[in-house]
């Protein structure tokens, strides 16, 4: 945008408000001071005018080939599921205006890879929702990190453990959303991965919907890519090395909890650790915790800390962020061809685990 493109709010249309479209994107950018959101469109008319009226949203639009047809756009909120990506997304991005979807990119590495080639070819952009790298706490800790690892104080970086146990993500986060009367929409659906079967499909797409996160997540404080070389039978366990040598591993859902969640990362250097707890993905007005432990010996006294963040959610700052690429005042925080190799990760990971 230009430097007078840049003085007024940033108008944004969302394709798709559904259950996550409302509670985890549409009343996030509703408060976004640099941003507006000028039109909606969706299948479900009766609840998209529900919507619109509840949130103050002026245009409402059955497709979005009618709503980017009418609208001077900035950019698109496109939260729809991630197996129709491939479908709809190569769609939005000829448009020109910078894309915004859910993790993961896609439900195939082909699909994709699909995305991928779609962004270069528009020479558009897009930004995937991880929105746990635009949680305060994760802000700090990835600064953190990368300030360490400069400075040698605590060591080498050597190891990096998450966890993420089966909780109550929701948080009571979709009590706000409105719906209508509308029928079941009948959507175009991305194929299926070629190289799995159907059972091999299922595993690896129930496992990318939970905890892709968690394998972007750790891209994300390494700051370099990892590889897949162990996977207990049992599901729980994956671990694996990466670029440089740093040991990883993610647990996955040994214990679950009803009422609580309990997602952390620990980041292990030879003299000290970050420990990073994340709230549930619709917690609303908070950020992690971070708790900082350094022993650098020779008669200094091992030292911890725990620094403290504005009440700011995780989604909001997300929002905030994809604003802020627009306008061009940072980069997305994660791209289609960063997001892609996730994905790959995680059919390595099938393939390990599942031998297919």
């Amino acid at each position: 945008m230009s430097a007078k493109e840049s003085k007024r709010k940033v108008r944004i249309g969302f394709v798709g408000v559904g259950g996550m479209g409302q509670a985890a994107h549409l009343r996030q950018y509703v408060q976004v001071p640099e941003c507006e959101v000028v039109a909606l469109a969706e299948v479900k008319q009766d609840m998209a005018r529900n919507v619109a009226a509840k949130w103050g949203v002026p245009k409402v639009y059955s497709s979005h080939e009618e709503m980017i047809s009418k609208e001077k756009l900035d950019g698109i909120v496109a939260s729809q599921p991630f197996t129709r990506h491939g479908t709809l997304v190569p769609e939005l991005l000829k448009t020109g205006i910078p894309v915004f979807t859910e993790k993961p990119i896609a439900g195939s590495v082909e699909m994709g890879e699909k995305i991928v080639k779609a962004v270069k070819a528009s020479k558009n952009w897009m930004m995937i929702g991880y929105h746990k790298r635009s949680d305060l706490a994760t802000m700090f800790v990835k600064q953190e990190i990368e300030r360490l690892k400069a400075s040698s104080e605590l060591g080498k970086l050597q190891y990096i453990r998450i966890l993420m146990p089966a909780g109550d993500w929701v948080t009571n986060g979709f009590n706000q959303n409105v719906g209508g009367n509308d029928p079941a929409p009948n959507f175009t659906w991305d194929a299926p991965a070629s190289d799995m079967d159907k059972d091999t499909n299922d595993a690896y797409i129930g496992f990318v919907n939970y905890y892709i996160h968690q394998v972007n997540l750790m891209r994300h404080l390494l700051g370099e890519t990892w590889k897949v070389n162990y996977a207990a039978k049992s599901g729980l366990l994956l671990a694996g090395e990466s670029k440089s040598g740093v040991t990883c591993s993610i647990e996955m859902s040994p214990y679950c909890t009803s009422i609580d969640w309990q997602e952390h990362a620990l980041v292990c250097f030879q003299k000290g650790w970050i420990r990073l707890e994340l709230p549930a993905p619709l917690t609303i007005n908070r950020a992690g915790r971070v708790e900082i432990f350094r022993d650098p010996a020779n008669g200094v006294q091992p030292k911890t800390e725990i620094p403290q963040f504005d009440w700011v959610g995780a989604m909001w700052q997300q929002a905030r962020n994809f604003v802020a690429a627009i306008e061009g005042k940072t980069p997305p925080l994660c791209t289609a061809e960063d997001a892609l190799e996730d994905i790959r990760l995680a059919r390595e990971y099938i393939r390990i685990w599942k031998g297919k």
